[in-house]
């Protein structure tokens, strides 16, 4: 009880804060009292993750929700007692050494992985995320669903900032393609790299793409610093699918005029670097990554007994094998889901909102517009990032359980496809313009 109440005081606390800020109180199509119950909403949805990962499914050790969060404990225990130690934990900074091992990381379930490899664990993010809102929570769970439920809207809103000037003419239905998903409203409400990621992702983005005034000509650089450095500690893989599509519109931006090459040409130097990186950084090479990352994957489920774990062709780190396993890995991000109904409620979750995801790009070409009148460098931006992390998820991920958390920040991005080549002329008045556009 003593942390429910908590939780309450802190979310009434954050909501005065949003009601002053005018980056939530003053935002183009979106009222403040909107953004008030979709934090709200959230936090319902943060706690109903937290129920379902306390009376469903009741192994906390395996429940990521849960296990950062246990983690952090020996992190904050060493606030009292060597402050200096947490300090260098928490910067990274000489923190790497057998007396570390031997009173904190060893300690912990997560800090090291089973499969370890050169790329960046972010459990580490989570177990100093974690361990920083501890000093606000006290070791209340809920209290930490409320903060991560903050970070995650406060990431949505500046992606709604963000895209809002590209799609003004149906700034109503912006709202609920950004906010609305079932995974989005799921996964990113609860103490998960994706609340983070949601985050990064949205305030790169408005840093990027967003328009602002003259007089604030310096945030946009804070903004794009930020926003690169949560998702390199969080997902970077999502920072590299996003960005040859996002060169490609700045390029097109820069200089009208043929979108398609522009973008032909920056995808072909981006897949020249991938192709190069291995010889450029030995261990680090792209392909060589993702055949790791598979296989790690691949481990992991099988000594957990995953239920939702399907059998996909191994990669090797040649371009040849990754483009013949290309078809399975768009089958395994969009229409996977459908082949685990039977492993849970949550399975179920997924498939209905598999539904959705098929049914919206149809619906849009039903309501097209002329193709001579669509924003085709900001079509080429957004199809770039769903393909490429469409791709790069189908290749690595066996599990569709994880399948469905990771590919959430491509659900946005398939519904601004649909907005853009839609005709506003011809949808229902609740997509359009809204009073305060």
């Amino acid at each position: 009880m003593p942390g429910v109440l908590l939780a309450i005081a802190y979310t009434a606390l954050l909501l005065y804060f949003m009601r002053r800020m005018p980056f939530f109180a003053r935002i183009p199509g979106l009222r403040m009292r909107t953004v008030a119950g979709l934090f709200i909403l959230k936090i319902m949805a943060g706690t109903a993750l937290w129920a379902v990962y306390t009376y469903l499914y009741t192994d906390r050790t395996t429940a990521d929700i849960f296990k950062y969060f246990d983690d952090s404990a020996v992190l904050y225990g060493a606030l009292w007692q060597h402050p200096g130690d947490l300090l260098r934990i928490l910067t990274g900074i000489s923190n790497d050494s057998p007396y570390f091992d031997a009173h904190y990381y060893g300690v912990m379930n997560n800090w090291v992985r089973r499969f370890e490899n050169n790329v960046y664990n972010d459990s580490h993010t989570m177990i100093r995320f974690n361990t920083v809102l501890r000093i606000l929570s006290f070791g209340h769970y809920h209290v930490h669903t409320v903060f991560a439920c903050f970070v995650s809207t406060t990431g949505l809103v500046a992606l709604y900032r963000a895209v809002h000037p590209l799609l003004k003419e149906v700034s109503r239905g912006l709202m609920p393609a950004i906010f609305l998903w079932p995974s989005m409203l799921f996964w990113s409400s609860g103490v998960l790299k994706e609340s983070l990621l949601v985050f990064g992702l949205g305030i790169f983005l408005l840093g990027m793409i967003g328009a602002w005034p003259d007089r604030l000509a310096w945030r946009p650089l804070v903004a794009i610093i930020v926003g690169l450095a949560v998702m390199l500690v969080v997902k970077f893989y999502v920072l590299l699918c996003l960005i040859p599509g996002l060169l490609a519109w700045w390029w097109s931006r820069v200089r009208p005029g043929h979108p398609l090459l522009r973008n032909v040409v920056v995808h072909a130097l981006a897949l020249g670097g991938v192709l190069i990186s291995g010889s450029l950084m030995p261990g680090y090479g792209i392909l060589e990554m993702l055949v790791v990352k598979q296989r790690d994957f691949i481990g992991m489920a099988t000594d957990v007994a995953s239920g939702s774990l399907l059998a996909m062709p191994p990669l090797e780190p040649g371009l040849l094998s990754f483009l013949r396993a290309a078809p399975h890995a768009l089958y395994m991000t969009f229409l996977s889901p459908f082949v685990v109904t039977g492993t849970g409620p949550l399975a179920v979750m997924s498939a209905a909102e598999n539904v959705l995801l098929l049914m919206i790009p149809l619906i849009a070409l039903r309501y097209m517009r002329p193709w001579r009148t669509i924003d085709h460098s900001s079509l080429l931006f957004f199809f770039s990032f769903v393909l490429l992390l469409a791709l790069l998820i189908g290749w690595t991920v066996p599990v569709v359980g994880a399948l469905v958390r990771y590919r959430i920040p491509l659900l946005p991005f398939v519904s601004f496809i649909a907005l853009l080549i839609m005709d506003p002329q011809r949808l229902p008045r609740w997509i359009t313009l809204s009073p305060r556009s």
